[in-house]
């Protein structure tokens, strides 16, 4: 009889015990539904210039405390916006990464407000040997000849956006660099300018940078003397031959020379024989 209740008392503790769990794991995930939101992410990449459909995208859970700034919770509010920066698949969709409403999918959509859109021509060399991509930095060098007509190389401009190579907005394959001979730039308007200038008289190259190098080279540029220029051979220093020592010869002061005595007057006598005059001294 008291085996049978305590069997009883067990099977009662352990359905309350499930109970329990049951009810605390229900009460968890409401409060956690409570604190999270939806946020659009990308299902896939999205490269600039692109116009956002409904299938590029799906809505996941997200803490209200943490949901970024710009991010949005519904499909009709982006659709059709476009890209203006690549946004990779999982990452949230933000305003600031795309275009203004109402602008047309393409690449002059990309362009931030106040700059332009060049092109400029380049080989193998010049691209960067195909590693050139949209959204790369890159500063500009121009090859000219200088005012006294001697070859120089100088950066004209640094740290300046490729939207586009060849006609493709889209960053290729990273792996399989691709030779282009034309890549696009975005400027401001006195860049433009600059790298019009340049290319009439010169030849332009373009120099990979960095993404976060923001640091500009101060350079004065380099000419054809330069180029083969090495560090001259600091002066030996020679040793100065003594200064010639001058021996001062002290002469003895010369002594007086006595002077003669005066002779004694003698007496003259003057002879005259015919027509002859003669002197005789007694």
């Amino acid at each position: 009889m008291k085996s049978k209740r305590a069997i009883i008392m067990l099977t009662l503790s352990v359905l309350l015990g499930i109970a329990a769990v049951l009810l605390a794991a229900r009460w968890m995930g409401q409060q956690a539904a409570s604190d999270n939101t939806t946020v659009l992410v990308a299902s896939h990449d999205m490269e600039l210039g692109q116009a956002i459909t409904p299938t590029m995208l799906q809505t996941v859970p997200w803490p209200k405390g943490a949901v970024p700034e710009g991010a949005f919770d519904d499909v009709k509010k982006v659709e059709g916006r476009v890209v203006r920066i690549s946004i990779f698949k999982g990452e949230p969709v933000l305003a600031p990464k795309l275009a203004p409403e109402g602008t047309k999918a393409g690449l002059d959509s990309v362009i931030k407000a106040g700059h332009r859109a060049i092109t400029v021509k380049v080989n193998e060399v010049v691209g960067v040997a195909g590693f050139l991509a949209p959204g790369s930095f890159v500063d500009l060098l121009v090859n000219f000849r200088d005012e006294r007509d001697q070859p120089m190389s100088r950066v004209v401009l640094e740290r300046i956006m490729v939207l586009a190579i060849a006609q493709e907005a889209q960053r290729p394959d990273e792996s399989k660099p691709k030779v282009v001979n034309a890549v696009t730039l975005e400027v401001t308007p006195e860049q433009a300018e600059k790298i019009d200038l340049a290319r009439n008289i010169g030849t332009l190259s373009l120099i990979l940078r960095n993404q976060i190098d923001t640091v500009d080279a101060a350079t004065d540029g380099v000419r054809q003397q330069n180029l083969f220029a090495t560090e001259a051979p600091a002066p030996m220093a020679v040793a100065s031959a003594p200064a010639p020592v001058k021996k001062v010869v002290r002469r003895a002061p010369a002594k007086p020379v006595a002077a003669r005595p005066a002779e004694e007057p003698k007496d003259r006598v003057e002879v005259i024989r015919g027509l002859q005059k003669a002197n005789a001294d007694f």
